[in-house]
């Protein structure tokens, strides 16, 4: 039988006002399988974190209950929405009778009820996200996590997280697809040491340099072998690129085959200025183009669960500092139950 971990507090400082954070003995009992998984000092990092997640829906709605449950210290959410009934599919912190009333009215029990231990700040005024007092806000927190925005709203948050040095998320679904990107600025972990006998393995502190948004969407994939690109298969990402420029169009997703031939031109052209071997691929297939098309601006809670999931374990894995993070962009296919990441831009 495993001894338990020691039950004294642990003195970490916050990431925000320098005021020394206590594990406590009652986190201590709480985290005390997940700490023999990824150790105490990851677990410290996790509970003195401060979360902002900007948007509730089925993606925000995986993610947030990953990081509460696994101890993160503060969540603060931003959404303005009410509850429709769309939303009942996917997120399961609503219910029939939250219909019409606020996202984070509703939910904001519920989040709290998955760990008393972790405080949760909501903030239901729209304007905010117009505001200065939105970069007041991520002046603030620690790491900030977009889900379901677009492509103008991105830019411009992961510009504010560059300015005060941030780590930014962002993460999101259309239809049967889903999306995540990171840009942890200049993020250190540990990686195993490759020079290690294999009998005697060890890790070693790694740093890897993330480029904001705007920067990764102009990567040129020329450097790729037809092996390489195959391997990436990145005909869904320049689908989702497509889409949206799109979006930024019409101000809507597309919500029937109508808008295919638009989706199909536009992927298309990004794919032939992005350099890409040609003997991997010449097009973005049109049955992807067209299952985007028409599914887009719907929400699928295995989709939802899948990518929100994953959004919510890298954000843990970025905080803990003990596995290497997606590294940068990630693309989920829910027709194939696959997906890849894309090194967009990175060293």
């Amino acid at each position: 039988m495993t001894d338990p971990l020691p039950k004294e507090s642990a003195e970490v400082t916050s990431g925000n006002d320098g005021v020394p954070l206590n594990l406590t003995e009652e986190e201590a009992t709480r985290y005390d399988r997940q700490m023999r998984l990824w150790g105490i000092e990851a677990q410290q990092r996790m509970r003195n974190a401060t979360i902002l997640v900007i948007r509730l829906k089925g993606v925000a709605t995986e993610a947030i209950k990953n990081m509460v449950l696994a101890g993160i210290g503060k969540l603060i959410v931003i959404d303005g929405e009410n509850v429709s009934e769309e939303d009942l599919g996917a997120g399961f912190f609503f219910r029939d009778e939250d219909v019409g009333l606020k996202r984070l009215d509703a939910a904001k029990s519920r989040i709290e009820s998955l760990n008393p231990l972790v405080a949760v700040e909501t903030i239901t005024d729209a304007s905010v996200m117009k505001s200065e007092q939105l970069e007041s806000i991520i002046k603030l927190v620690d790491l900030v996590c977009v889900t379901d925005g677009n492509k103008n709203e991105l830019i411009a948050i992961n510009d504010i997280c560059r300015k005060y040095e941030k780590p930014f998320y962002s993460g999101g679904t259309y239809g049967l697809y889903g999306y995540i990107f990171c840009d942890l600025l200049s993020h250190e972990y540990l990686a195993p040491d490759r020079s290690a006998p294999k009998d005697q393995p060890k890790s070693v502190k790694t740093t890897a340099v993330y480029p904001p948004l705007i920067s990764a969407l102009q990567h040129q994939w020329s450097a790729l072998t037809k092996r390489q690109t195959k391997e990436v298969n990145p005909a869904l990402y320049f689908a989702i690129i497509a889409l949206w420029h799109s979006q930024a169009t019409h101000k809507s997703l597309p919500d029937d085959i109508s808008q295919a031939d638009e989706l199909e031109q536009l992927a298309n052209s990004y794919l032939a200025g992005a350099y890409v071997n040609k003997q991997a691929l010449t097009a973005v297939p049109r049955d992807l183009i067209e299952s985007l098309a028409t599914t887009a601006s719907h929400e699928f809670s295995p989709v939802c669960a899948i990518v929100g999931g994953m959004l919510g374990q890298d954000i843990l894995k970025a905080l803990g500092g003990r596995e290497p993070p997606i590294a940068n962009f990630f693309v989920f296919d829910g027709n194939t139950g696959g997906g890849t990441v894309c090194r967009l831009n990175m060293p």
